[in-house]
């Protein structure tokens, strides 16, 4: 599909998932820190399970770079318990703050100054960082204009055609950032829509076809 095409057919997505979700106001969260704190929790693990343990950060007081600094991994892993994996994720957290102190002296206003290529590869370089959390942290904590690629995403895209099933992160990235103007609310507002229609209406054995909002896409 030409460069055109693709720009109209994935406005119209958008459209039409927003005619029918609105807007999700996503990703919720009150600091930088919360956010970027969140992304890590979410891997693996349903949202309500992540507001549970955010929850359990916010009455120990903990969510702040200086506090998540100096509390120990254990009490970290306890904290976050209800995410699930919360060993791995503890360590995960822990080293993103170790990073993030040694790199940007703490500072995620400093942090998310940094070029948005450089960054990105640097947070790659983190210890349990993929690109999904990366890109996360860049778009909803940092309002840079990266799209967010998940299951959901590559879902959608392989059913309608646009990719094949093999796809890879990636590709499917380059499919919105090269054809849809580098907005970072039309991005964070559309991987929204995206996530809402997988959990919804999208789904991975059984999808509700008869009732998708694609289904007037061709």
């Amino acid at each position: 599909m030409k460069s055109g095409k693709l720009n109209r057919a994935l406005l119209k997505i958008y459209n039409l998932l927003y005619a029918r979700f609105g807007p999700r106001h996503w990703w919720p969260g009150d600091t930088r820190i919360e956010v970027i704190i969140g992304a890590i929790l979410t891997q693996n693990t349903a949202w309500s399970n992540v507001e549970k343990a955010i929850r359990n950060l916010k009455k120990e007081k903990a969510l702040s770079v200086k506090r998540l600094s100096i509390l120990s991994e254990k009490k970290l892993a306890g904290l976050i318990k209800p995410s699930g994996y919360y060993n791995i994720k503890a360590n995960r957290i822990k080293n993103f703050l170790a990073f993030l102190n040694t790199r940007y002296s703490g500072s995620t206003s400093k942090m998310f100054r940094a070029d948005l290529y450089k960054l990105r590869e640097e947070l790659l370089g983190v210890k349990g960082i993929g690109r999904e959390t990366a890109d996360s942290m860049l778009l909803y904590a940092g309002n840079k204009p990266v799209f967010v690629v998940d299951a959901y995403t590559k879902r959608l895209l392989s059913r309608h055609g646009f990719v094949g099933a093999g796809a890879k992160y990636e590709e499917i990235q380059a499919l919105f950032m090269n054809n849809l103007p580098q907005d970072t609310a039309l991005f964070n507002e559309f991987h929204a829509l995206i996530v809402e229609l997988g959990k919804t209406t999208c789904k991975s054995k059984k999808p509700l076809c008869n009732t998708c909002p694609l289904s007037r896409l061709f």
